[in-house]
This record gives structure tokens, C-alpha cells and sequence, in this order.
């Protein structure tokens, strides 16, 4: 008889996640193990076991759930658009202010993402990727809609990606609580796009290159 689920199990499984996240980010997914993993918790390795099979199984749900809340971001702030009438400019500056505020309260669950995918087994690696490229492809369509004027099917990759490099490392340098909060650099973010994207100079190609 399979064993029943305390009422709290998704909470505890939560905070499992929230804790794994910090213990991978201090001392990297490989060198920590499950009882590591249990002390961070604060429980035994026995009831660690009880909500996750394996160090393997944490990693892939916290990655899971971080990548569908990202997409979730993108299609919250879509909704958001429609229902308010927003500009396409406004709509993109709320999707850069939407990610940094997710930022700000997932930097360990960030640092997982970018630096332990490469450690689960191929099949999930490829569902994580997938649903990067997802949220980078929509992140994209965006931009491309905010600024048509100067973001073109030739440079669309490379200035999607320019915006990301600003927000994406954020972990290493921005502090939450410090003297610059994340939503005063979302704004320092989002002002400088509206004074002009680095699009391509005059005379200057630029290698096409289709956008994610």
C-alpha cells in the first residue's frame, strides 16, 4: 500500500528545493550529496529519500519548476498587456521589471540553471533547454514587437541576447538590499533601451542569424 502524503508534503518539498538550490550554489551540484543535502534540510537522509529519490530527482525539479515559472513570467505579463491595452514598449519594459523581480528572490535557483543542467540525464536535459529556448524565443518576439524599427531579422538574436547578458548575471554583482535595488536597475535597464538599441551601423553587416 503506497504510503499517504502529509498535507504539507508540496511545501516541504518546496523548501527542499529552496535549500538544495543555496547548498548548490555554495559548493556545486557535484560535491554535494544527499546527506549534505539532509543536514541543509535539517532532517535525516531517510526522510529526505521520503519526498526525493535521488540528488538527481532535486535537481530536476528545481529546474523544472524554475523554467515553467519563467515562461509563466512571459505569459503573465502577454495577459496583463492585452487586458490593459499596454503599448508593445510598455509590455516589454513590464516583462524586464517581471524577470528582475523573479531574479531578485530566485539568484541560487538561477545559478542551477546555468551552471548544473549539463548534469541530468539527456532526457531531461534536453525538457530544460527546451523550455530556455522557449522563454528566450518569447523574450524575442517581444523585444522584436517593442522596437520594430530597429530590431530586424538580422540583428534579432544578437540584441535579444545583449538584453538577456544584462539581466541574466545580475547573481554575480546585484545584491538584494543593496544601495541599488533590482527594481531601480530594471528601470536603468528599461530606460536605456528606450534610448536606443546597438542595432546595426550604416554600411555595417551584420551576419544573419534567425532569432531563437
Amino acid at each position: 500500500m503506497a504510503r499517504t502524503k502529509a498535507p504539507d508534503f508540496e511545501a516541504q518539498r518546496e523548501q527542499i528545493l529552496e535549500l538544495a538550490a543555496a547548498a548548490f550554489a555554495a559548493s556545486s551540484y557535484p560535491s554535494t550529496s544527499m546527506a549534505d543535502l539532509a543536514a541543509a534540510c535539517g532532517t535525516s537522509k531517510a526522510r529526505l529519500y521520503h519526498y526525493y529519490e535521488s540528488k538527481e530527482a532535486i535537481l530536476f525539479d528545481l529546474l523544472d519548476r524554475y523554467t515553467r515559472r519563467l515562461m509563466l513570467i512571459v505569459t503573465e505579463v502577454e495577459a496583463e498587456a492585452e487586458r490593459q491595452g499596454h503599448s508593445e514598449v510598455d509590455s516589454f519594459a513590464n516583462l524586464i521589471r517581471a524577470f528582475l523581480a523573479e531574479y531578485e528572490t530566485s539568484q541560487t535557483r538561477h545559478v542551477a540553471l546555468i551552471n548544473d543542467v549539463k548534469f541530468l540525464a539527456e532526457e531531461q536535459r534536453d525538457q530544460i533547454l527546451k523550455r530556455e529556448r522557449d522563454v528566450v524565443a518569447a523574450f524575442s518576439r517581444q523585444l522584436r514587437r517593442a522596437y520594430p524599427e530597429r530590431v530586424t531579422h538580422d540583428n534579432q538574436a544578437a540584441l535579444t541576447m545583449t538584453v538577456f547578458g544584462m539581466i541574466n548575471w545580475t547573481f554575480t554583482w546585484l545584491k538584494p538590499g543593496g544601495k541599488l535595488s533590482y527594481a531601480d536597475f530594471a528601470e536603468m535597464v528599461i530606460d536605456l533601451l528606450a534610448g536606443g538599441l546597438p542595432g546595426a551601423r550604416a554600411g555595417v553587416a551584420v551576419p544573419p542569424r534567425d532569432a531563437a
